[in-house]
């Protein structure tokens, strides 16, 4: 038994934190006994461990879980590796996940390979779990140690074992390498012996030598096409263990480049275009007349509008225009038999956001919908809320739809925590916005007022609250009221009523409106006015009935904009008194419209419907009969919401914040102004965000949480007893912005007497203000006031300060301006001191100076050459000692560099410069070595020295003029004497002489020599004068002595298709080896369906090799593929099963 590890690798286990589980495999089919346990295929991968909300603070308890453990074991090389463990999990409250390691860091899973097997069953009575590790056919790498760890939730163990992996003997298999052909058969001495597993095996070994044991042949081919990058990647994914072998293997790899005969130029590897893009495929081919055919995956490609081909001397060229999805494949150009290939990757352009997300406020369980537009159609695209990505798994909360080009985030039913900015990437782009949710508030913009109604008139309760979508039920006393025929109840938009028709004195009561959902009521109570009829006598002084707690008649009503006014004024009097309305000393007389008097018997009524801020006055009514007279005063007062404040302005604007004020508004609406409401949004959005939810008292507030760098408004609405002001003065467009951080790595570049040269970097955050410039300043040391260097602002990150006092120690700072001021300044590290460092003049000759620079005629000829000193050095140039002549070459020179221009080249230019840079006595030279050169001339006395045979041997003489260059070839072209034709014979012949081979018996030739030199061939070659005649000989043709061979015969596969297993998306192939003659004809078959003409599929067949290449295979390409080839002399087949499975 393994020895126990607690607590080892699991704390570093728990850090990386499991990814999110995968679903567990299809439980197997229950079987009729209640004991069988419930097995489950498991992948090492297909199920981690429970989800930990915060593994960082948390680690798993360490406890004992296994009640059976791995045990150290030894095998035999080949055979099978069983390994068992059990877990106890009758305490846990999740199920255990398990893991297996090789070493320290190699997890075991799925992807490790096919040889690794996991199996896990379930006691359900006792709940107990069984895991099993199965490694198929072990090899030598398997041996080492392991680890098998469990966990669940916040337990978990760990236990170690070995495992060794011993050689087979030989003596126990020899036997099983003479078996008979024959053994399905009863008779043990029936069949010949078959060496071939014997012979397998020592092929095997010699394979074993050369390749590093355990690493399937597929894998192989993926490092072979993978980068040297990836290659820890791909042997970590697929259980690779022995790097070290597998990097020497691929060394020894090489890669022969076959030359081609057809083709001078091939195909690039592969192409990428952007989708829509237009894309050209060159080729360049040895013969201009041959004919090229282009196929896509298989298919040839025919000329249309969208594929154009073009012949352009020896090139060849096929262009695809407005470039899509479907253009993505695999292309081949075909000559003869030759063939160069390429793949072509579309790549989809950069997704924008043409429209962003907009801020929104909501109130709780309202349904939110955000959109954002993009510029491509099922362009993918990422939600994020407060930085953590919103996935598919939390569909019960949000959900995702796309319609054309628009992306919609949907949140049925919001609550407060849905509150927080939410965005939008894509792979061009970003946009953000915020979201608010808050609790449901109801407003009461009119309260229910009570009411004095005489018998049999209409009594109506009127309420109006801030949500039209609010419902709500009437109460009398507590009572709920029914509808009847003489009392209605209606809500229309924001107002709620009540109507009682032929008001009784039993309908004097409380009545009350409650809103549902909300813990608020609307009270009121309705007064009876009885009317008693008493015996007065026939002369009575009019009298005006009103409840005045003074001895006059002065009544005050306050009433709310808009709602309607009814003062009933009882009089009595005998006779019938006479009545007068006064507003001011003008009698109100009007009987209709808007503002009215209603006169019925002992009752006048005053009458305004839809009460006005114009209404406002003092109202006199006055009652007179022969007997007297009485008067009484009505007080109107109108009350309405205030106006908007004035003035709203903001004052400064930080990086996500802005300080706006306003002033009060001139009209209160006759109550005091209890506060504010302040809302913004973004400009060009209809959507405001209310920034405060309480009323607010102060005139300046300060906004938060801005994006920099986005426009955005404010307004403000004033708040009274009576309601939110109609309508908000808005600031103007403002943008939140701040100042850059400070300039960095301030550091001086030169000095004089005068002058400081400083530079610096730009500041780490510039923000969306950008830079405007930079300000210099300085002081002397000690000084306290800072003195700018530069008037303007300086663009570059470098400055030259000037008229700065000789001697004298100087302090410098640097500070970055932008629109939003300026940022904290950069300051050196100690002051300078003003004055010029003398510097030994040096030339700094560039390296390919050194040697002799050549140049052919005609060619610019510009040669930059840095040095140093200071005070500034003195520069001149000479040649061969001479001043150098200004016609000849230009010179230009600067204070750290200068230049020899000659604009044409000519041979007169060639030969050596000087060039001096001196600083009183001190000086530095150089000399440059310049040959301009140009074309040979043509060779001397060419001549055909002797001819023998088929050859003919000629010689010349070198030219006269060698272009200034050294000779370093000759050409050699023949011609018939019969067509004058010219075809070179030699080229870059070193020597003046040459002998000519293989020429035409009965011809007669001339020869011509080209001499060459670095800057090609001499213009006119020169030609032999006498000729070569090749003198015709007899030839005597021999019958051949020997039979020929009969080489005819049946097809037979030298090589059977091979069993595959290979993973979805990766192309493969499959191969096999026939002989036969006549040439079989080669038939591919899937399934026993004949495959034809299928883009997928790819049918070669070279020298008797058969390939059939599968492009990017899906599981649907798995099953039985069969190959047949066929001839005069019969037939043969062989088949294999290709296994596609998906990645893991």
């Amino acid at each position: 038994m393994g020895g126990r590890q607690h607590g080892i690798n699991w704390r570093q286990a728990i850090k990386k934190g499991p990814g999110p589980a995968k679903p567990a495999a299809k439980p197997a089919a229950k079987t009729a006994e209640k004991d069988v346990p419930k097995e489950e295929p498991k992948g090492a991968l297909d199920e981690l461990p429970p989800d930990d909300t915060n593994p960082e603070e948390r680690a798993p308890e360490l406890i004992g879980l296994f009640i059976k453990a791995p045990e150290n074991l030894s095998v035999e090389n080949g055979k099978d590796i069983i390994l068992n463990a059990s877990v106890d999990a009758s305490q846990l409250t999740v199920k255990p996940s398990i893991k297996w390691f090789k070493g320290k860091w190699l997890e075991l899973g799925s992807k490790s390979g096919t040889r690794f097997q996991f199996k896990e069953t379930i006691e359900k009575e006792k709940k107990i779990y069984h895991f099993e590790l199965k490694i198929l056919k072990a090899i030598v790498a398997d041996a080492g140690g392991y680890r098998c760890e469990v966990v669940a939730k916040d337990k978990c163990d760990s236990v170690s074992f070995n495992i060794d992996v011993e050689a087979a003997g030989e003596d126990d298999n020899i036997l099983q390498s003479f078996k008979r052909t024959g053994e399905q058969t009863k008779d043990e001495h029936a069949g010949e012996l078959d060496f071939s597993a014997l012979l397998k095996k020592r092929v095997e070994e010699k394979k074993k030598e050369e390749e590093p044991e355990g690493i399937p042949p597929d894998v192989w081919e993926i490092l072979k096409k993978a980068k040297p990058s990836e290659y820890e990647k791909i042997c970590f994914q697929y259980g690779v263990t022995d790097l070290r072998g597998m990097l020497k293997r691929l060394k020894k790899v090489k890669v022969e480049i076959k030359k081609s005969e057809a083709f001078t130029k091939r195909l690039d590897q592969c192409y990428s275009i952007d989708k829509g893009q237009r894309i050209k495929m060159i080729v360049e081919v040895a013969n201009p007349d041959i004919s090229v055919k282009w196929f896509k995956n298989g298919q040839e490609i025919r000329p249309s509008a969208k594929y154009l081909f073009e012949n352009v001397g020896l090139k060849r060229i096929m262009t695809i225009n407005k470039c899509t999805l479907a253009d993505d494949a695999q292309y081949e150009c075909i000559i003869g038999d030759e063939k160069c290939a390429t793949e072509l990757f579309v790549k989809e352009p950069p997704v924008t956001i043409l429209k962003p997300l907009e801020d929104q406020q909501v109130f709780v369980g309202d349904k939110v919908e955000m959109e954002v537009e993009v510029s491509e159609e099922g362009a993918l695209v990422m939600w994020m809320k407060d930085g953590v990505e919103l996935t598919r798994e939390e569909t019960f909360k949000y959900r995702f739809k796309k319609d054309v080009k628009k992306h919609i985030l949907i949140i049925n039913e919001s609550t407060i925590e849905d509150s927080g900015r939410y965005q939008v990437m894509t792979n061009g782009g970003k946009c953000e916005a915020d979201l608010i949710v808050e609790e449901k508030q109801l407003e009461v913009i009119q309260d229910i007022a009570d009411l004095t109604v005489k018998a049999s008139d209409q009594a109506i309760f009127k309420c109006e609250v801030s949500d039209e979508k609010v419902t709500g039920k009437w109460y009398k006393n507590g009572v709920e009221i029914r509808p009847s025929k003489r009392i209605t109840m209606t809500h229309k938009g924001r107002i709620h009523k009540l109507v009682i028709d032929d008001v009784r004195p039993e309908d004097e009561a409380d009545y009350t409106f409650v809103p549902d959902g909300f813990a608020l009521t609307l009270s009121a109570k309705l007064n009876f006015l009885e009317i008693k009829v008493e015996y007065v006598p026939r002369q009575e002084p009019p009298k005006i009935h009103l409840d005045c707690s003074g001895g006059e008649h002065v009544n005050t009503i306050i009433v709310v904009a808009g709602n309607k006014l009814r003062f009933d004024v009882p009089i009595t009097g005998e006779p019938a008194p006479t009545v007068s309305w006064f507003r001011g000393d003008k009698e109100f007389t009007d009987k209709e419209g808007r503002v009215h008097i209603e006169l019925k018997t002992e009752l006048s009524s005053f009458v305004i419907e839809g009460a006005e801020r114009s209404d406002e006055g003092t109202y006199n009514i006055v009652v007179t009969n022969p007997v007297g007279e009485d008067k009484a005063s009505l007080i109107i007062k109108v009350v309405d919401v205030p106006d908007p404040p004035e003035n709203v302005r903001i004052t400064s604007v930080g990086e996500d914040w802005a300080s706006v004020i306003w002033d009060p508004p001139l009209y209160d609406g006759g109550k005091e102004v209890t506060g504010y409401l302040i809302e913004r949004k973004k400009k060009g959005s209809q959507r405001w965000m209310k920034m405060n939810f309480e009323v607010y008292t102060e005139t300046s507030y300060q906004s938060v949480k801005m994006i920099e760098g986005i426009m955005y408004e404010i307004r403000v609405f004033a708040v009274n007893a009576i309601g939110i002001s109609q309508q908000a003065n808005t600031s103007k467009p403002f943008m939140p912005i701040a100042p850059t951080s400070l300039p960095l790595n301030l550091t001086v570049e030169d000095v004089t007497d005068t002058t400081c040269t400083l530079k610096w970097r730009p500041p780490d955050r510039i923000g969306a203000g950008g830079i405007d410039g930079y300000l210099i300043e300085y002081r002397k040391e000690g000084a306290a006031e800072w003195t700018e260097g530069n008037s303007k602002l300086v663009e570059r990150c470098g400055y030259t300060v000037r008229d700065l006092p000789t001697g004298e120690k100087i302090e410098f700072r640097v500070i970055a301006v932008n629109i939003a001021g300026k940022s904290e300044p950069a300051l050196m590290s100690q002051p300078v001191t003003i004055r010029e460092i003398v510097q030994q003049p040096k030339i700094r000759l560039p390296r390919h100076l050194r040697q002799t620079y050549i140049k052919k005629v005609g060619q610019q000829v510009n040669l930059v050459i840095p040095f140093q000193g200071k005070p500034r050095p003195q520069v001149t140039w000479n040649k061969e000692g001479q001043p150098l002549d200004a016609k000849q070459a230009n010179v230009r020179t600067s204070e750290v560099d200068t230049i020899l221009f000659i604009r044409s080249a000519e041979r007169g230019h060639s030969g050596k410069y000087g060039l001096t840079v001196q600083i009183e006595n001190m000086e530095d030279t150089a000399t440059i070595n310049i040959r301009v050169v140009e074309k040979p001339g043509p060779p001397q006395a060419v001549a055909i020295k002797e001819v023998w045979g088929f050859n003919a041997f000629v010689e010349w003489l070198p030219p006269k003029d060698n272009g200034n260059s050294e000779i370093t070839g000759y050409t050699i072209q023949k011609a018939d004497k019969k067509t004058m034709e010219w075809f070179t014979v030699f080229e870059h012949n070193r020597k003046t002489q040459c002998t000519i081979s293989d020429l035409v018996m009965g011809n007669e030739y001339y020869f011509r020599v080209f001499s060459e030199n670095i800057c090609g061939l001499s213009e006119n070659p020169a030609t032999s004068k006498n000729t070569a005649v090749i003198q015709k000989s007899g030839i005597i043709l021999k019958p051949l002595d020997y039979k020929e061979r009969d080489v005819t015969m049946p097809p037979k596969f030298l090589i059977p298709l091979v069993d595959r297993t290979v993973v979805a998306g990766y192309s493969t192939a499959l191969n096999c080896a026939v002989r036969g003659f006549p040439k079989p004809k080669v038939v591919w078959m899937k399934n026993k369906m004949v495959i034809r003409d299928d883009p997928k599929f790819i049918m070669k067949h070279n020298q008797g090799v058969l390939t059939l290449n599968i492009r990017k295979p899906s599981p649907f390409d798995g099953g039985t593929y069969t190959c047949k080839a066929i001839n005069d002399l019969g037939e043969a087949e062989v088949d294999c099963r290709l296994e596609v499975r998906a990645p893991q």
